[in-house]
């Protein structure tokens, strides 16, 4: 019995909703994340919704959503395709956020990541209460974290910014080969759905 649950598990669908976060001013809370252009949801009276853009997961608020102290949730990461494009952003719109930084071999490091590796860039902001935010680039996913039957583009940024790293790839590659590629859609396709599923790159 215990395995057939579990293989069921492993067929079901059991997507991430929604995260509660813990506030001590309802109101004020509400004020800076309408600031962040993040999507106020319809939700029933008592609970306050927010999603940000491209964003499937939200998060909520509200009198007694939870028992948290106010300001206790730390390092929620907010997935960015340009790290440097999101933090003007969030300064625009009226945000503190640190300075970006990646890991270094003795510790963080001011900067994007020289190399522009993948999950290596970040910065970090609060909100009100103290609550601590994360954002971090990511261009490519590790293997096995997106099925490439289901590749998809949040927002009509990302895929700009993926088509961008597939033109810069797919001119090294006809440097390569001395020709012009006709066939270019297929090669900029193919390499969108295997740098967002982690596979190997085509040359």
């Amino acid at each position: 019995m215990v395995t057939s649950i579990q293989e069921r598990s492993r067929r079901m669908d059991m997507k991430l909703e929604v995260v509660t976060i813990p506030v001590s001013d309802v109101d004020r809370a509400k004020k800076f994340y309408e600031s962040l252009g993040w999507r106020l949801d319809e939700t029933p009276p008592g609970v306050v919704q927010f999603t940000p853009p491209g964003s499937w997961c939200s998060v909520q608020f509200g009198p007694n959503r939870t028992s948290a102290a106010p300001g206790s949730a730390e390092n929620m990461y907010l997935i960015v395709s340009d790290i440097e494009a999101a933090r003007d952003e969030l300064v625009a719109a009226g945000v503190e956020i640190d300075e970006i930084f990646h890991p270094g071999p003795s510790g963080p490091e001011s900067g994007r990541d020289p190399e522009r590796r993948s999950y290596f860039s970040r910065a970090t902001f609060r909100d009100p209460d103290g609550n601590l935010w994360l954002l971090q680039e990511v261009t490519t996913r590790l293997p096995g974290r997106v099925d490439p039957s289901t590749t998809s583009f949040s927002s009509a940024s990302d895929m700009a910014a993926a088509l961008r790293r597939a033109a810069t790839a797919h001119g090294e590659h006809e440097k390569r080969t001395g020709e012009a590629d006709a066939n270019w859609p297929d090669w900029y396709a193919e390499y969108m759905v295997r740098e967002q599923s982690g596979a190997e790159l085509p040359v």
